[in-house]
């Protein structure tokens, strides 16, 4: 059957506005996983049952966001038949979702730590000011996924490699805390040290992968093949 041109137009419209909800709905959970990591990091360095089930509480509202996320996107690629860039639209949407959903869960994981061993401290005292650099650092690596999100600025989104090399750096760093050979504050410890380092590490990359996803986004190229400037 023909559609009516006036019709069509709206239809297209609401898809429109369907999809800017889709990606405000993304942008919303990128800003909870910032809160996330940031609740779970004082907890685990502070020994704070509060902040961790704090943490705990937003990371269950990022899971429920993810399902919606995921329904939405699911819904619109059956709604209509969309053009390339509405696809290509729908189709990260996908991707990012999964990638925020997890950074979420690894906060959940550091969160998960300082529960299972308050009253006691997870990270040792020579060591947290490291494990506080970590936290910030991640928090404002999900700060800047954030803002490309809102704003889709491909060269911002090719700046969260610059700030996953320095949370790289500092992971390397705990790293080498716990394997010094004065390390004196035993296995369990060590191994809690090791499992955080991994947990903030994974955070960050997929903050990364957000910025990857959003230059194929803005700009149609995969990020190994966009280079700024024409380089």
């Amino acid at each position: 059957m023909c559609v009516p041109l006036g019709l069509n137009r709206d239809m297209r419209s609401d898809y429109h506005a369907n999809l800017r909800q889709l990606a405000e709905l993304l942008h919303a959970m990128c800003e909870q996983d910032r809160t996330a990591i940031s609740a779970a990091t004082y907890a685990v360095v502070n020994a704070d049952i509060e902040q961790a089930e704090a943490a705990l509480d937003v990371v269950g509202q990022v899971e429920e966001m993810a399902q919606r996320a995921e329904q939405e996107a699911l819904r619109l690629l059956a709604l209509q038949a969309p053009v390339a860039s509405e696809l290509r639209r729908v189709v990260t949407a996908i991707q990012l979702t999964g990638h925020l959903h997890r950074m979420g869960a690894l906060a959940g994981h550091i969160a998960t730590s300082a529960r299972r061993r308050h009253p006691e401290h997870v990270v040792p005292e020579p060591v947290r000011p490291l494990v506080e650099r970590l936290g910030s650092t991640a928090c404002a690596i999900a700060t800047s996924a954030a803002a490309v999100l809102e704003t889709g600025d491909p060269y911002d989104a090719a700046g969260l490699d610059a700030q996953d090399d320095a949370l790289d750096q500092l992971h390397e760093q705990l790293l080498a805390a716990v394997l010094d050979h004065e390390w004196a504050h035993g296995i369990t410890a060590a191994v809690d040290l090791t499992l955080l380092g991994r947990y903030y590490e994974r955070f960050a990359d997929n903050a990364v992968e957000v910025g990857r996803r959003t230059i194929f986004l803005t700009t149609g190229e995969t990020a190994d093949n966009w280079a700024p400037d024409g380089e």
